[in-house]
């Protein structure tokens, strides 16, 4: 068995490689921060929600952030059928770094006199 080398760069790349892998993209920032801003959304409500994704693209996402354990689907076997999805604990701790990133990007508008197209 080989040792691998581990130098201090590598570490600190592997924390950010990680997170970015599971809430990096287009769309998996603003479905977690639409779902602490409202809790439980539908999966229509989600597309309603983000316009700009195709129902391939937010069914991926989706499944993506279950798999990551970043949020929760609830299935209700009712006619028709019912599917919910909110944020597990693991994505609620998320939610700091998000507000963050909503913050300075609402201050770079300000500087920009930009308004928000979403």
């Amino acid at each position: 068995m080989k040792n691998k080398i581990i130098n201090s760069e590598t570490v600190q790349m592997c924390g950010v490689d990680y997170a970015f892998k599971r809430i990096g993209g287009k769309y998996k920032g603003r479905i977690l921060w639409h779902l602490h801003s409202k809790t439980v959304l539908r999966y229509g409500e989600l597309s309603r929600t983000l316009p700009d994704i195709t129902t391939k693209m937010l069914t991926q996402t989706l499944r993506e952030l279950e798999e990551d354990k970043l949020i929760t689907r609830e299935v209700y076997h009712v006619v028709p059928p019912k599917v919910e999805y909110s944020l597990s604990s693991t994505g609620m701790e998320l939610i700091p770094f998000i507000k963050h990133l909503h913050n300075w990007g609402n201050e770079q508008l300000e500087k920009e006199n930009a308004t928000c197209e979403n």
